[in-house]
């Protein structure tokens, strides 16, 4: 393509000139403390050329203890099991207090009133057996008919109301109108 570059007849002839506003780069002094580069690049310090254990690259900012990132890795997931376990142990003993004060709670219900939380009624509801005037009184077989389960379920019913009614004058005393 391009032969040989030969300039222009009339651009030979032009002087160059310098712009006062463009200022030439200067050669830079080096400081005393200057190291060149090496031509050769160091050993790997990743690599360790013996073979039997791995390089420590890793140092603290002290200097005093270097370890390799599988090292750092490994003492990272030992501290993070160690916290795991403390955290079950911590969760099983508020386990153990909550159930133990549920078991004192429920002690202390049984001891004011025994048979309360044994089963699943928590409700206790009074049941008299014999009906107040028949305590000391044998049957009789004159000629009275026995009653009926409608006849006895209403009599335990009445018997039931009031002695609710009197347990309730007992506890709280009557009201006399």
């Amino acid at each position: 393509m391009y032969e040989s570059y030969k300039p222009h007849p009339l651009l030979v002839q032009i002087p160059l000139t310098v712009s006062p506003f463009i200022s030439l780069p200067t050669a830079v002094t080096l400081p005393y403390t200057f190291k060149s580069v090496p031509s050769t690049l160091p050993p790997s310090v990743i690599e360790d050329p013996s073979g039997s254990e791995k390089a420590r690259y890793v140092i603290s900012p002290g200097g005093g203890h270097a370890a390799h990132p599988s090292e750092i890795l490994a003492s990272c997931e030992a501290l993070e099991k160690h916290m795991q376990k403390l955290k079950e142990e911590s969760q099983a003993a508020i386990k153990d207090w909550e159930e133990s004060i549920k078991q004192r709670d429920l002690a202390e219900k049984r001891r004011v009133a025994p048979g309360w939380l044994d089963r699943e009624q928590t409700i206790l509801h009074p049941v008299q057996l014999s009906r107040p005037g028949s305590e000391g009184r044998p049957a009789s077989s004159s000629g009275r008919q026995e009653p009926t389960q409608k006849q006895k379920d209403k009599t335990i019913a009445d018997t039931i109301s009031t002695s609710e009614g009197e347990e309730l004058d007992r506890a709280f005393g009557g009201l006399k109108m």
